[in-house]
C-alpha cells in the first residue's frame, strides 16, 4: 500500500484493495503468522467498542505485537491536552495508532502529527475497517466480487456511506434504499462515481432489493443520535428487514453490529439460515490484520 494512513476505503486504490483482500483471506487461512513481532498499537477510543477493541487487540497478538487500549478517561485526551500534542507524543512511543473517534476531523490530525500510521476505527463519517470485513465476506459467499449485486437499507449513515465507495472500488453492483432525510450524502456519492460506478439510489426497499443477492443494513440510531430515536424509527418505517419484506427473495442478509432487534432487523431474519452476520463479524479480524500487516510490517 501507498497509503501512510487509513482514514477513509478510498486511501487506496483498487488494486490496493483487492490485494489487501487476498492477504485478508491468506492470514485467516494460517494458524499462525507473527509478522509484526515487537510491534505496538496505540488504540484511542472515544466511544465505546465490542468488535473494534476485540478484533484489533487479538490481531495484535496472533500477529506477533501489542495493542495498548486507551478510553477517555485513561489519557490527557478529553482533559485539556490538544489532540496534536496526543499525536505527537503517542507517534514517538507506537508503531500505529487507531482511533475510535465521534469527529473525523479529529482522525486527520491525528494523521496529521502522528509519526506512524493511523487507522480510522470509526468516525461519525466513515468505517472503512467495517467495509474491508464486509466485502472479504461477500467474496468468501461468492467466490468473487464481480456479478454480485447488493442491497442496502436503511439510513445513509457512516457504515453504509463507507459501503457505497468501497463498492464502487471493487465493482460491486449496489443499490441503496433510505428515507429521503436519511440519505447518503451528495460528497460520498460524488466519490463513488470518482472511482467506479455510484449505487442506485432508492426510497423504496422493495425497489433496491429486487435481485439482489446480498442486502445489508445497520442500525438506525446510531451512538450520539439517542435525542432523535422518536423520529427516525416514524422515518424508517417499512424499511426493517423481516420476513415479509424478504418473502420474495432469497438473499444473503448482512448487518455489522451491533443489532436493534426488533427495529432495524427481526430476530427471525438476523437468527435464519440466510443470515451471515456472523462470518461478517469474524472477518473483521482477519480484514484488519492485513491492514496491520500492510501499515506496519
Amino acid at each position: 500500500m501507498n497509503a501512510a494512513d487509513f482514514l477513509d476505503i478510498d486511501d487506496i486504490s483498487a488494486d490496493e484493495l483487492d490485494d489487501l483482500l487476498a492477504l485478508a483471506a491468506e492470514l485467516k487461512a494460517s494458524e499462525s503468522d507473527a509478522r509484526l513481532t515487537d510491534q505496538t498499537l496505540g488504540m484511542l477510543f472515544e466511544k465505546p467498542s465490542t468488535r473494534t477493541r476485540i478484533s484489533f487487540e487479538t490481531g495484535m497478538t496472533q500477529l506477533g505485537g501489542h495493542a495498548i487500549f486507551m478510553g477517555p478517561d485513561d489519557i490527557q485526551l478529553g482533559h485539556g491536552e490538544p489532540l496534536k500534542d496526543t499525536a505527537r507524543a503517542m507517534g514517538r512511543y507506537v508503531d500505529g495508532i487507531m482511533a475510535r473517534l465521534f469527529d473525523h476531523a479529529d482522525a486527520e490530525t491525528l494523521a496529521e502529527y502522528a509519526d506512524v500510521p493511523v487507522i480510522n476505527g470509526l468516525t461519525d463519517d466513515a468505517h472503512p475497517c467495517q467495509t474491508l470485513a464486509d466485502l472479504l465476506t461477500i467474496h468468501e459467499q461468492f467466490g468473487g466480487l464481480d456479478d454480485v449485486r447488493v442491497a442496502w437499507v436503511g439510513d445513509g449513515n457512516n457504515v453504509g456511506q463507507s459501503f457505497a465507495v468501497g463498492c464502487a472500488l471493487a465493482g460491486v453492483d449496489l443499490a441503496v434504499a433510505t428515507p429521503p432525510e436519511y440519505a447518503m450524502d451528495d460528497a460520498v456519492l460524488d466519490r463513488a462515481a470518482e472511482r467506479g460506478e455510484p449505487p442506485e439510489v432508492y426510497t423504496d426497499p422493495d425497489a433496491a432489493i429486487d435481485g439482489a443477492d446480498v442486502i445489508y443494513t445497520d442500525v438506525w440510531v446510531s451512538m450520539g443520535e439517542e435525542d432523535e430515536r422518536e423520529a427516525k424509527l416514524a422515518a424508517f418505517d417499512g424499511f426493517q428487514l423481516n420476513d415479509e419484506l424478504l418473502a420474495d427473495t432469497d438473499a444473503t442478509v448482512m448487518h455489522c453490529l451491533p443489532a436493534h432487534r426488533g427495529e432495524e432487523i427481526t430476530d427471525s431474519v438476523i437468527e435464519s439460515d440466510r443470515s451471515i452476520v456472523w462470518v461478517q463479524a469474524e472477518n473483521r479480524l482477519h480484514a484488519q490484520n492485513a491492514l496491520l500487516v500492510e501499515l506496519l510490517g
